[in-house]
C-alpha cells in the first residue's frame, strides 16, 4: 500500500471592519458549502457576516481576504484531488458600502468531477440616515454536477431595496430589508426560469458576554417559480482579537424540493476562523 498526502492552505489578507456579507436564501449557497469538507466550511466562515449588517459600525477603508486549499490523495491506485478558494474584498467610503464574495470548489476521483460549484455575492449599501439605509445586491450560484429534479443548476438573483434598523445598541442589533428584485435560473433538465421576484432578510445580534455573541440571519427569496428560505443561527466566542471560535445551525427550504419545512435541509457546524488584522 502506498499513500501520498498534500494539503496546502494559504490564508491571507487584512480586515480593518467588520464584513458585512451574510448567508442567502439560495439553496446551493452557504449552507451547500457548509455541508461537504472542511474546506468549505473554512471557506464560507470567512466570507459570512460577523457582527454588523449593513455599514453600521464600519470605519471607512477596505478589507479583504484570501482562502486557498488543495489536497491530493493516492490510495492504491485510487487518487482524489479537492480544491477550494474562497476570497471576500470590500470597501466603504463612510457612506457607501462595498463587498464582494466568491468561493470555487472543484473535486474529482479517479478522474471522475465529483464537485464542481462556484458561489458569488456582491453587496451595496448606502446610509440614508443612522436607522434608514438602501441596498442593492446580486448573488449568483452554479452546480455543474446537480442532478436532483428541479434543482437549480445556475440560479441568479439581482435586487435592490429599502433597510431599516429597528434596534441599534451596542450589546443589540437588529435589522430588516426588503425590496424587488430579478430572478435568472436554470434546472435541472434545462427548462429557464426569467422572472420578477422579491426578498426579505431579518439579521440579529446580540451580545451575551464581551467575548460570547449570538447571530441569527434570515433570507426569503420569493418568486412564482419558487420561494427559497434561509435561516442561519450562530454562536460566536471570541478566543483572542484574531481568533474565535463559531457554532452554527443552518437551515435551508425549497418549496420545489421541500414538500414542508421539515424537508428541509439542515447543517450543524463548528469552526476556527482566524483573522489577520
Amino acid at each position: 500500500m502506498n499513500k501520498t498526502i498534500f494539503a496546502a492552505s494559504v490564508i491571507a489578507g487584512f480586515i480593518g471592519v467588520q464584513a458585512t456579507a451574510q448567508t442567502t436564501a439560495f439553496e446551493n449557497q452557504g449552507a451547500a458549502d457548509d455541508a461537504v469538507t472542511d474546506l468549505e466550511e473554512l471557506i464560507v466562515e470567512d466570507a459570512e457576516r460577523d457582527v454588523t449588517f449593513g455599514n453600521e459600525g464600519r470605519e471607512p477603508g477596505s478589507y479583504g481576504s484570501v482562502a486557498l486549499r488543495v489536497t491530493a490523495t493516492s490510495n492504491d491506485g485510487d487518487t482524489s484531488t479537492d480544491v477550494g478558494v474562497g476570497m471576500r474584498y470590500g470597501t466603504f467610503d463612510g457612506v457607501n458600502g462595498f463587498d464582494t464574495t466568491a468561493s470555487f470548489a472543484y473535486g474529482e476521483e479517479n478522474g471522475t468531477v465529483t464537485e464542481n460549484q462556484l458561489l458569488v455575492g456582491a453587496d451595496y449599501r448606502r446610509n440614508l440616515n443612522p436607522a434608514l439605509f438602501v441596498y442593492g445586491q446580486a448573488d449568483l450560484a452554479i452546480d455543474k454536477l446537480t442532478e436532483t429534479p428541479d434543482e437549480f443548476t445556475e440560479d441568479l438573483f439581482v435586487g435592490a431595496g429599502l433597510g431599516y434598523r429597528i434596534i441599534n445598541r451596542d450589546d443589540l442589533q437588529w435589522s430588516v430589508q426588503a425590496g424587488p428584485g430579478y430572478r435568472f435560473a436554470k434546472v435541472v433538465g434545462g427548462d429557464s426560469v426569467e422572472e420578477a421576484a422579491a426578498s426579505v432578510s431579518s439579521n440579529l445580534f446580540y451580545s451575551l458576554t464581551e467575548t460570547v455573541y449570538v447571530t441569527n440571519d434570515t433570507d426569503v427569496i420569493y418568486s412564482e417559480f419558487a420561494t427559497t428560505v434561509s435561516n442561519d443561527l450562530a454562536v460566536n466566542v471570541s478566543l483572542t482579537d484574531q481568533m474565535a471560535l463559531r457554532t452554527s445551525y443552518t437551515t435551508s427550504y425549497n418549496d420545489l424540493t421541500d414538500s414542508s419545512f421539515s424537508d428541509a435541509e439542515n447543517t450543524f457546524g463548528m469552526s476556527v476562523v482566524y483573522n489577520f488584522n
